[in-house]
Formats: C-alpha cells, structure tokens, sequence
C-alpha cells in the first residue's frame, strides 16, 4: 500500500512585543479583507524554521529568532492532497516594520485582535494554538466542523 501524499507546507509566527500587542497583516484574500498573523509557503528543501524567518522578513522587514512551534494547522483538500500550516511564535525580533505586496502591518492588542470580526482563515482558533497549551493540532476535516 503507498502511503505517500501531496502536501502543501506553509507556515505562519505571532511575533509579540511582551506588552499585550501582536504584529498582525490585513491581507486582501479572493476579494475579502483580513486580519491575519504573517506567513507563506515552505521552498522545496527549505527548513520549516528558515521558511518562517524568510516569510516574516518579506512580509513585515522585520528579522526574527527563537521561534518556538506552538502546532500544526492541517486539512485534506478536496483532490485529496494534505495542507499543512506550521504554527510560530517568537516576541525576539529586530529592524524596522513595513508593510509588502502581502499586506499592511501593523501591531494590535491580542485582545482586540480575539474579539475582532475580520479575522481570516480561523484565526481566533489558531490563537488558542498560539497561546494555550491544551492542544497543539487543529485539524479540520471536511465532513466535520473543526477538532
């Protein structure tokens, strides 16, 4: 039997400033406004670690490290292929905020951004990933809600 699949890799950090504030990007999405923390796509043979740091300096200018694995984001897709987000957070960051072709950013309080409206992709559950520690996978099964 193979066992292989498609997969689809990405990934996405909560950079925090230790004062109650998250770096957030409202992105513009199939014609619907967002927000959402920054993140992208894994290149082929990257480390998933590398691809975070790459993908936050492109989105936001910023350089990152110590990046800790909050979890994994995960879905089938309908052609059958796995979609895998990898969850970061790090509040050790350095340069100068600017937005890109993304989205703009720009820090919010965690508390409003938890009550905000326009939070795309399941984000408010991706923040009990982030900031919790009662489980560490969010998967969502298309025959299912969200577990």
């Amino acid at each position: 039997m193979n066992r292989k699949t498609s997969v689809e890799l990405t990934n996405m950090c909560m950079i925090y400033d230790g004062r109650g504030n998250v770096l957030v990007e409202e992105k513009l999405v199939h014609n619907i406004k967002g927000l959402i923390f920054p993140g992208g796509h894994v290149e082929p043979g990257e480390a998933f670690v590398d691809s975070v740091i790459r993908e936050v300096r492109e989105e936001t200018g910023l350089s990152i490290k110590n990046v800790e694995l909050c979890g994994v984001k995960d879905w089938v897709e309908y052609i059958g292929s796995r979609y895998i987000v990898f969850l970061y957070k790090t509040n050790e960051f350095n340069g100068k905020l600017k937005s890109s072709d993304e989205g703009k950013v720009f820090w919010m309080p965690l508390e409003e951004l938890r009550k905000a409206e326009n939070n795309l992709w399941h984000l408010d559950q991706m923040l009990e990933l982030f900031c919790g520690n009662t489980y560490s996978e969010l998967y969502f099964n298309r025959n299912d809600s969200a577990h």
